[in-house]
């Protein structure tokens, strides 16, 4: 399933290989490119990893997805012509960054344009789980609408209420920006350290997360996957929340342990959760937590308009080929 892209290119070509099918502004960007040759793996599905030690071998450039395990294997199947990765992503926990930096590397990633896209979704899974939508959508479908009742699909709202949020970076600044209207009282937030400058456009405080989980009524985790954040949400978190807290997490599915979420959830020791992430992904559909009411879970859609895709694409493509080239990359991970 290997399909060639491009316009007539001179006789010395570099190589560059790509796992998926890209949207239209990435694919005519490397068409354009008259100094490589690309070779792609076309299909949406993601590609196995014989076919990916195949693909990439001999390669001077990779564009990868979120999808794509780049380890130590990969790289030697690659060889010594690989000088550039670029991920369709702002999230690099699945590239073995360790290694690509040993073998000189460079690594283009896809940040900042996909902030307000990301942003917008954490907002509408928070308002999704907290006002109880997907339950209450399924009661009209089933006939469980019968009458009005004082108390029938009551949820939480924000006003007067306090957020806390795991990671004030771009996207949870744009979360916070976009809550703030809603008549939020307070915002908490925790991370690696301080930031003064941006919390003041929300007053928000930096504290412990053990008192960020104990004092919020929404909880937001949009922090970056690394060891320190690996499992961060656990039995001890969950144990701190209130029983009327909802849990929504838009980062990484293994910032949470999902068996503690699940007795946390059943147990009613939470209200609710709303997760775009998990682990695995896809989650299979027997999972535990897709037999709750008051879990919401949806496919990892964070950055999924059209408009966010195409300029992500854009920007992907653009890094590979100025890595190639030898030129600054418009955004290069620093290692």
């Amino acid at each position: 399933m290997f399909a060639a892209a491009g316009l007539v290119k001179p006789a010395r070509l570099m190589k560059v290989f790509v796992t998926g099918p890209l949207p239209a502004q990435g694919r005519a960007a490397l068409a354009q490119a008259t100094d490589c040759e690309v070779e792609q793996w076309n299909s949406d599905d993601p590609i196995p990893s014989k076919d990916l030690e195949q693909g990439v071998a001999g390669a001077y450039g990779l564009l990868c997805r979120l999808s794509d395990r780049v380890d130590k294997k990969l790289l030697d199947a690659a060889g010594a012509n690989l000088r550039v990765i670029s991920t369709l992503s702002v999230g690099v926990d699945h590239l073995a960054l360790d290694e690509i930096k040993k073998r000189g590397i460079r690594v283009g990633y896809t940040p900042g344009v996909l902030t307000d896209a990301t942003a917008e979704l954490a907002v509408s899974l928070l308002l999704t789980t907290c006002r109880r939508l997907p339950e209450a959508i399924e009661e009209v479908k089933n006939g469980g609408w019968s009458s009005w009742s004082p108390l029938w699909m009551c949820g939480y709202g924000l006003s007067e209420s306090t957020v806390g949020i795991v990671g004030l970076g771009r996207i949870g600044q744009a979360i916070a920006r976009r809550l703030k209207p809603f008549g939020v009282q307070r915002f908490l937030y925790t991370g690696r350290q301080p930031r003064p400058q941006e919390a003041a456009e929300f007053q928000a405080e930096f504290v412990p997360i053990a008192q960020l989980a104990a004092e919020s009524d929404f909880i937001v985790v949009s922090c970056s996957l690394t060891p320190a954040t690996r499992g961060l949400c656990n039995k001890d978190f969950f144990q701190k929340m209130k029983n009327t807290a909802v849990f929504i997490n838009i980062s990484r599915g293994d910032v949470v342990n999902q068996e503690d979420l699940y007795q946390a959830l059943a147990s009613g020791q939470i209200a609710a959760a709303g997760l775009d992430v998990t682990t695995p992904e896809p989650l299979p559909p027997s999972h535990p937590l897709l037999t709750l009411k008051n879990c919401v879970i949806l496919p990892h859609i964070g950055s999924a308009t059209y408009k966010t895709r195409n300029t992500m694409s854009l920007l992907a493509a653009n890094n590979l080929l100025a890595g190639l080239r030898g030129e600054p990359m418009p955004s290069e991970l620093k290692l």
